[in-house]
């Protein structure tokens, strides 16, 4: 694909348009056009046509997110201590684990049935990183 931009993460997201049938997102479609992809993957996707599904892949990059039933709210972070330092004095948020390599879709009507599962690409480490 040609890019348009000067962000790494475009590929991502007009993968995830290419996927799209009917205004909402084929998942598997997605996810066979990802296994291409190689690199470094954390996204979090929401598409024009379907405000109301929110897509997180958690591939090779850190990602943490918290929970909150009451609130009906997720709150994301690459590093766990900016959601504890900004979620400190406030009671209710929950851990919610998600292993690398996973397709979160969270869904406005009810975010606490959100679905988990796998998703592949070429994985690789970022050039100079310390092992």
């Amino acid at each position: 694909m040609r890019r348009f931009a000067e962000v790494d993460s475009e590929i991502l997201f007009r993968l995830a348009a290419n996927a799209a049938r009917d205004g909402a997102m084929d998942i598997e479609r997605f996810k066979a056009r990802l296994r291409r992809c190689r690199g470094q993957i954390t996204a979090v996707i929401a598409c024009r046509t379907d405000p109301g599904t929110v897509f997180v892949l958690k591939g090779n990059r850190p990602l943490e997110m918290r929970w909150h039933p009451r609130r009906k709210a997720v709150l994301y972070a690459s590093d766990p201590a900016y959601l504890d330092a900004v979620l400190a004095e406030e009671q209710g948020w929950r851990e919610l684990p998600v292993p690398p390599m996973s397709l979160v879709v969270f869904r406005r009507e009810h975010l606490a049935a959100y679905s988990v599962e796998p998703f592949e690409f070429v994985a690789q480490e970022r050039k100079g990183a310390e092992p």
